[in-house]
């Protein structure tokens, strides 16, 4: 019975070391596709040419709404606030979508791993407790499968961390950079 648990934990942390390959790629994607939306509506705004248009629920497309729909001259100053922030809400949810598994697999991997260990451990010391201590090297080997589950667990957490940070990162630059252009936009019509 350990020994499904043993593997069972094994199988979670590279489940979850899949499930952040599929995430990294997606945002990164995303990502790019956010800053080329971002980086032609400023470059529009700055050569003062119409704005490019965008499909349903991009973030170029919630930004050019704003501009459409609050940001005209005709807005008062609250209105143009409240449009503007109401955007940047909406692009800052995008950008932050998903991000959340990652923080928890940074969380969650090393104690799936640390489990493994120790269920990994306990099964090799049920295995001496019935046999006795006849073959050392199966102890051994039974303990360094073992701690195999940790070593998987904080290499998983490790490289969600630094792939989670970079998107941080990326987050809060693309949001200023969105900031950016909404604050362009409003200045532009007052």
């Amino acid at each position: 019975m350990m020994i499904f648990l043993h593997d069972a934990s094994l199988y979670l942390l590279y489940f979850a070391l899949g499930l952040a390959v599929f995430l990294a790629i997606e945002r990164t994607i995303f990502y790019t596709h956010a800053n080329r939306q971002i980086k032609s509506l400023l470059q529009a705004l700055n050569t003062k040419s119409a704005l490019p248009e965008f499909k349903s629920g991009d973030v170029g497309e919630v930004v050019a709404h704003a501009f459409v729909n609050g940001l005209q001259p005709s807005a008062s100053q609250k209105v143009a606030d409240d449009v503007a922030e109401q955007a940047f809400i909406r692009v800052q949810h995008q950008l932050n979508q998903h991000l959340w598994v990652l923080d928890t697999i940074v969380t969650a991997a090393p104690l799936l791993g640390l489990l493994g260990t120790i269920l990994g451990i306990f099964d090799t010391f049920t295995a001496l407790a019935k046999s006795g201590i006849s073959d050392p090297q199966g102890v051994s080997a039974g303990i360094g499968t073992a701690l195999l589950a940790t070593a998987i667990g904080i290499g998983t957490a490790l490289i969600c961390l630094i792939v989670y940070n970079a998107f941080l990162a990326k987050v809060e630059r693309l949001g200023d950079e969105t900031k950016l252009a909404l604050l362009q936009m409003s200045y532009q019509n007052t």
